[in-house]
């Protein structure tokens, strides 16, 4: 059974899941950021098959998420580097951690900590807020069309 594509749905997150293909894509990412650079290491990290994620990286390639670095001769050793665009999913997954460490470990038994290199703090939580920085709930917010070229934001 092939999974459900989200290219034609006229939604910013469906089209985010789209790019990211999978479960597997977040984890690579993650493993990104924490340093992971060589097929091995991401392998040796996520315990994934090596044709699943030989397809993974490419796909983060194919999407500008990842670049593929020639560090070898004659093209024998590469690495995987976060681009700009694969960067600022940093918001993205710190999110999804927070969200994780609240809802699925409970305050007290978050597996990682993350920490301000420059002041050894932890950082402070993510929040939705306004122009002027004020929090923000569900309840304050209003979807409305944008420049797309459809009129909902939902229409599939």
């Amino acid at each position: 059974m092939s999974r459900k594509r989200f290219e034609q749905m006229n939604c910013g997150i469906a089209q985010a899941l789209e790019a990211f293909g999978d479960w597997w894509t977040l984890l690579i990412i993650r493993d990104a950021f924490f340093g992971a650079r060589r097929f091995g290491e991401f392998q040796r990290s996520l315990g994934i098959a090596k044709n699943i994620l030989s397809a993974r990286l490419a796909h983060l390639v194919e999407h500008g998420i990842f670049e593929r670095i020639d560090v070898g001769h004659d093209g024998e050793r590469f690495e995987y580097h976060l681009t700009a665009k694969g960067e600022a999913l940093l918001t993205v997954l710190t999110a999804l951690r927070e969200w994780s460490d609240e809802w699925v470990f409970g305050r007290g038994n978050e597996p990682v900590v993350v920490r301000d290199r420059r002041s050894g703090r932890r950082i402070a939580k993510l929040c939705v807020t306004d122009a002027d920085g004020a929090p923000l709930t569900r309840r304050d917010l209003r979807t409305v069309p944008g420049p797309a070229p459809r009129a909902r934001p939902f229409d599939s």
